[in-house]
């Protein structure tokens, strides 16, 4: 009888006991968890996976950050950050080799944006990256003030082209391109990106696939330095 009572004590000190057990390890997972969401928070942002191929680019290839604008050539503040805020970032991030400057379309203003950003794709399609950056300039340059009226027509973008150095071969080259539309996969690319990050405005930046979330370029210089560091 001994015996019998021993092994029911024994079985009551054993189930007395799971309770306590059970919180413990309900603890030491809540514990694992917590554990993992501040190394998740601690983990670097991922940025967003461009395809750089075939995009007008300035800056050294081996540069280790890549920042991309996406601007509407009929945007008065895209006009502002090429005159303004652009020259700074090239003079002490593009020349300087930390960095290199993607420009990506985001047409959405004007009639006037569509027609400029496919022609754009196309100088830079048929002509190549360097008459494309001087063409991307007298755009903006001469950029209406009235943001309403279409003024981006043929003639004026042929305009443009001259500014930028072009031919008349070149500029008959490029118009006959624009006409039949084949850089429309180009453009058609950049609309992707935008559709998939989401997109409102612009210029919008991306440093190495981050948006840009600040507004001077001091928080764009500490951006570049961090991404440089990665």
């Amino acid at each position: 009888m001994a015996k019998t009572k021993n092994q029911k004590q024994k079985k009551s000190q054993s189930t007395g006991n799971k309770p306590s057990k059970f919180i413990y390890w309900i603890i030491g997972i809540v514990v694992v968890c917590i554990a993992g969401l501040v190394i998740l928070a601690n983990l670097p942002e991922k940025g967003f996976d461009f395809d750089y191929e075939n995009q007008p680019v300035l800056g050294e290839e081996s540069a280790s950050v890549s920042i991309v604008e996406f601007g509407d050539y009929r945007c008065p503040v895209c006009k502002n950050f090429n005159e303004s805020f652009f020259p700074v970032v090239k003079e002490n991030l593009i020349d300087t080799g930390k960095a290199k400057f993607y420009y990506m379309n985001y047409p959405f203003i004007h009639a006037d944006s569509t027609t400029s950003a496919l022609f754009a794709e196309t100088v830079y399609s048929e002509l190549g990256n360097d008459i494309f950056w001087k063409f991307h300039d007298s755009i903006f340059a001469n950029q209406p003030d009235n943001e309403t009226e279409e003024t981006y027509t043929e003639e004026f973008l042929k305009e443009r082209l001259k500014d930028a150095g072009a031919t008349d071969e070149d500029i008959t080259r490029v118009t006959e391109a624009f006409q039949t539309q084949t850089a429309k996969d180009s453009l058609q690319k950049d609309l992707d990106y935008v559709n998939q990050l989401n997109i409102t405005g612009t210029p919008t930046i991306y440093v190495n696939g981050v948006k840009f979330e600040g507004s001077s370029y001091n928080e764009l210089l500490d951006m570049v330095n961090e991404a440089a560091e990665k």
